[in-house]
């Protein structure tokens, strides 16, 4: 797969994963991925699961107007950044902080939807002013916790585009304005009323009825699944940086100096010392060692190397000192490749998954025009 180069310089034609980014739905990967394939010569496939876009595009396209036909979508991308050496820790600290402002909607969500709920179903709660108690607690669960729903409905509405958003913000607030009619100037605002639990159909005009527990529950049910989503797609991620962590940091070059591990070029010498993990892939030079490989074969039995033996990189030195002539760096190592393989398995889609994109994009102008 082509790399996109640090200044952003156009590819002569390739392939790019894009990292987008504003999607809540399958829907909203289908769109964009139609939005790409537009274009004259261009074959994307994005997967909603990992954020990501996989787009071949012919020679003499700039990846930066895929970039740009993606935020014309309303949704963001992101060119892939260059190699750098980076902890696990800060990023996993950055996904923390992307997960907090949707467990505190959650949070907030539940604490004020269950009374709500509980009034709504067991006549026994129906105090005197019971109704006014649920929307009192309902109003913020459908402003303030449903904020993302409502946010991403108007910027695909203003995109004239409709997603699973449109529907979650359409039904709650529907439901909110009509209870807030119902109580303001029908008759459910009246002192006593009580809702009773059960199963008829009857004719009325709906001034007595109010909708406060569907616009709570819906809201938090929803939110629940959205942050269980996020949290599954952190893991997944962090367990793919736990793959490149594997490799090591520092090498230590033959003439003594010890450099990040980017620096090492290939055909230089290094020195792996028992215990080290080695810095990538190479010959062995002088030297033999017993070398741990049980994180690529899972063979618990360390393997003897000697002179004019192939090592690679993220494998351990278990016995003596090594001296290593480096073959392979960077992206072209075996870990690296491991890695690529996996995130490539992650992007890909199913026949069942493509099937699922290509209903989201029009069931949610179905279920609308339906109601």
């Amino acid at each position: 797969m082509s790399s996109v180069t640090e200044d952003r310089q156009p590819v002569p034609g390739g392939s790019v994963e894009l990292s987008i980014g504003g999607m809540t739905c399958a829907s909203c990967a289908n769109r964009i991925e139609r939005k790409l394939n537009k274009l004259d010569g261009v074959t994307a496939t994005v997967n909603y699961a990992t954020e990501k876009a996989k787009v071949s595009f012919p020679a003499g396209l700039d990846p930066q107007v895929l970039v740009g036909e993606v935020e014309k979508a309303g949704y963001t991308a992101a060119l892939p950044a260059p190699p750098q050496a980076a902890e696990a820790g800060p990023r996993e600290a950055e996904d923390d902080d992307e997960l907090r402002p949707l467990r505190n909607r959650l949070v907030t969500s539940l604490v004020l939807a269950v009374p709500v709920i509980a009034m709504a179903m067991v006549p026994a709660l129906q105090f005197t002013y019971w109704q006014w108690l649920s929307l009192t607690l309902a109003a913020p669960v459908v402003v303030y916790a449903g904020w993302p729903f409502h946010k991403a409905a108007w910027t695909n509405l203003r995109h004239g585009a409709a997603t699973m958003d449109t529907l979650v913000s359409l039904g709650t607030i529907a439901a909110l304005g009509w209870s807030l009619w119902a109580l303001f100037l029908g008759t459910a605002g009246t002192p006593g009323l009580t809702h009773p639990f059960e199963f008829t159909i009857a004719r009325g005009d709906g001034s007595m009825n109010i909708y406060l527990e569907a616009a709570a529950g819906v809201t938090a049910f929803i939110l629940a699944g959205r942050y269980f989503e996020a949290r599954s797609k952190r893991r997944a991620g962090a367990a793919l940086r736990a793959l490149l962590e594997l490799g090591a940091k520092e090498v230590e070059l033959a003439d003594g100096r010890r450099v990040p591990v980017e620096r090492l070029a290939v055909g230089e010498l290094f020195v792996v010392r028992p215990g080290e993990k080695i810095a990538t892939d190479g010959v062995v030079e002088e030297g033999s060692s017993a070398v741990d490989a049980s994180m690529l074969t899972g063979e618990s039995v360390p393997v003897e190397v000697r002179p004019g033996d192939p090592v690679t990189g993220a494998t351990v030195n278990a016995g003596g000192r090594l001296v290593v002539r480096a073959t392979r760096v960077g992206s072209d190592t075996q870990l690296a490749q491991m890695a690529r393989l996996v995130e490539d398995a992650q992007t890909g889609k199913a026949q069942v998954q493509r099937l699922a994109d290509r209903i989201s994009g029009v069931f949610v102008p179905v279920v609308i025009a339906l109601a």
